[in-house]
């Protein structure tokens, strides 16, 4: 038997039979790596214990210890036993597909009853019955003609119509898990008992149409999170917990920021509070684009096709994109147009009137573009996700020399940004060539190096993000970590070349003849709409006392302080702190459990020894102490509060 050469992590190699599976290669190293095997990596692949290797390879056994390697088939592997506990409990069900996704994993079920609360619990409590049983896990390949036969024989309509969907030169793989027997491509486990069973948890029930299709049947989809650990599911079940609190759909509603309504899917109607916030945010903004060399314009809502041709939307983005049908008069057809999507083709509109001369750039061009983009309604999210947003969108026109200065001059503006809205805990990550592109190897090489050059003189890493980058050129994505863990890209940088020559647009360069610019594409925030989300879930609702839009309520604890109330509320006006009164018939304690529940930061409560010694009683928002202080200087300290950051001498 031909014998092929295994490469192993450190370095050494040793001969095998060809077709030696990862088993039986774990098995020749020692009895205790083949009790705790449970994939390999053959050739960088994730590779099955029971698959054969067949040539000379690179091969490392993995354990449950190997977080990425486990955590894949840890969810894999609970999504069969999911649906094995399923048809053990409800044999008529039928099973469709399962596939693993972040944190977990999901299966969908076609059952005429609907599962409930107390059927999560049954199917929990079988999953474990079967773990605990330690059944083994085999696989096999089989003809396409004999797997059909099996699921037609068995009632699994839906496990055919996968088959047939299958392209004909690829292996079809069974899987058992004891007795029951899945589809799958692998890897999994070597026995159920090998799933922690402590680890996971089912978590809710959706409804999903068969292939997303839905004129198809309507399946229920069971949705279920695992970890390598009971730890990790404590972190992972109090992250929700928190999230549901600070979910920025209820504090809206709390705070009385914003809504949303049929008539209008994907759009906000911004109540004062909310827009309040809103404006203080892009005022910040303009002040800063300003300071930082940057001419803000502003561009069509509604442009005509032609420019979505010449720019390439028309092609790659139509389906986002919603269409103005305009009878011009005395038009013999209709002119079509589109809401704008983005901002950039107009941008360049602004750039080509014009004649530019090398020594105008870089020109740095920034709009507050309101854009409008399809999203399914399924996709929605509250204002995190939406179908009328506005960007803190800019375009840096320049030349290619200018890449690398022009991109560590926006990390620099950025990372400012960022550390004044209370975010310090970001990344960068760098986008580069995909299998697909434009241009020469040289402008990539050029480009991809100009930006990771870039990110180390303003001294940040990154991490690299292989083949993500756009057809036309590399990006920098930077990516948020909020106070619960959660991750939000929000800035981006990308380099394009593209549009510009599309546009024909261009400079005169030194030499007397054009040159085509190069753009940058850069957002800060991204979208405001989803940044005041990701602000409001970040800090819970208590936003910074510069953002908050309702600052401080000064409340009357008897009608006798009414006026004293209404002369500190003008006083903190004038020093430009939004203060309003409370001078209601209700006790002080309903009061502030109100404004607390709306969030305001401050709370000055005045009764009569406040009236007579023209003091006032502070309670901060989540402090349960109060503190006398003197009017005066209470509304010194709050003016300076209420002062946004770049504004603090």
């Amino acid at each position: 038997m031909a014998q092929i050469s295994l490469t192993f992590p450190d370095g050494n190699a040793r001969e095998y039979d060809a077709g030696v599976t990862p088993a039986a290669v774990a098995e020749s190293i020692s009895k205790s790596l083949s009790k705790k095997a449970i994939s390999a990596t053959v050739n960088g692949a994730h590779w099955d214990l029971q698959w054969p290797i067949e040539a000379d390879s690179s091969v490392a056994i993995n354990t449950l210890a190997d977080a990425a390697p486990a955590l894949e088939l840890i969810r894999h592997d609970l999504a069969h036993i999911m649906a094995r506990a399923v048809q053990e409990l409800w044999p008529d069900v039928k099973v469709t597909i399962g596939p693993v996704i972040d944190n977990g994993w999901y299966y969908d079920f076609d059952r005429a009853e609907p599962f409930t609360p107390e059927d999560l619990g049954a199917i929990e409590k079988k999953m474990r019955d079967i773990i605990n049983k330690r059944d083994p896990v085999r696989t096999e390949v089989w003809d396409r003609e004999v797997a059909i036969k099996y699921y037609e024989d068995r009632g699994e309509p839906y496990k055919v119509e996968l088959i047939d969907s299958i392209p004909g030169n690829e292996p079809l793989r069974m899987y058992w898990h004891g007795d029951w027997q899945d589809l799958c491509r692998g890897p999994h486990l070597q026995h159920t008992g090998q799933v922690p069973g402590d680890s996971f948890k089912l978590m809710s029930v959706a409804g999903a149409y068969w292939r997303g299709d839905s004129k198809r049947q309507m399946l229920q989809r069971i949705y279920g999170v695992a970890f390598q650990n009971k730890e990790d599911l404590k972190k992972h079940l109090h992250m929700l917990e928190e999230a549901a609190k600070r979910d920025h759909r209820k504090l809206g509603r709390e705070m009385g920021l914003f809504h949303m309504q049929e008539e209008a899917p994907g759009q906000i109607f911004w109540h004062p509070n909310g827009w309040k916030i809103y404006t203080t945010l892009q005022d910040y903004m303009r002040r800063q684009q300003t300071r930082d060399g940057y001419v803000e314009v502003n561009t069509p809502q509604v442009v005509n096709r032609k420019l979505w041709e010449a720019s390439g939307h028309w092609d790659s983005y139509q389906e986002h994109m919603f269409i103005v049908e305009v009878d011009e008069e005395h038009a013999r057809e209709k002119t079509v147009n589109a809401l704008k999507p983005m901002n950039c083709p107009c941008h360049v509109q602004v750039y080509n009137h014009g004649l530019k001369s090398y020594r105008d750039l870089p020109l740095r061009m920034a709009e507050f573009g309101s854009c409008n983009r399809y999203e399914p309604s399924g996709a929605l999210h509250g204002i995190m996700r939406v179908r009328g947003f506005t960007q803190d969108d800019a375009h840096i026109f320049c030349t290619e020399d200018q890449i690398e200065a022009e991109t560590k001059k926006f990390i620099e503006f950025l990372s400012g940004i960022y550390a004044e809205l209370g975010f310090t805990d970001w990344r960068i990550k760098l986008s580069d060539r995909p299998e697909k592109r434009i241009g020469t190897e040289e402008s990539w090489d050029r480009a991809e190096s100009a930006l990771g050059n870039a990110c180390k003189a303003a001294g940040y890493d990154y991490e690299l993000n292989p083949g993500e980058g756009a057809f036309y050129g590399p990006k920098l994505e930077f990516v948020l970590t909020d106070a619960i863990g959660r991750d939000w890209q929000c800035g981006t940088l990308q380099v394009d070349p593209n549009l510009p020559e599309r546009l024909d647009a261009n400079y005169i360069g030194a030499d007397g003849s054009k040159h085509r610019p190069i753009m940058l594409h850069r957002a800060v925030l991204g979208s405001f709409e989803r940044f005041i989300g990701i602000l409001i879930e970040e800090h819970a609702g208590k936003l910074p006392f510069w953002l908050a839009p309702r600052q401080v309520v000064v409340a009357s604890i008897v009608s006798d302080a009414d006026d004293y109330v209404n002369e500190v509320v003008a006083t903190l006006q004038k020093a430009g702190v939004r203060a309003e009164a409370d001078t209601r018939n209700e006790k002080i304690n309903y009061k502030v459990r109100e404004h607390s529940v709306g969030k305001v930061p401050v709370i000055l409560a005045v009764g009569a020894r406040e009236v007579e010694e023209r003091t006032l009683t502070l309670r901060r928002l989540g402090e349960k102490n109060t503190s006398v202080v003197a009017l005066d200087e209470t509304v010194a300290a709050l003016a300076t509060e209420a002062t946004p950051p770049d504004l603090l001498a």
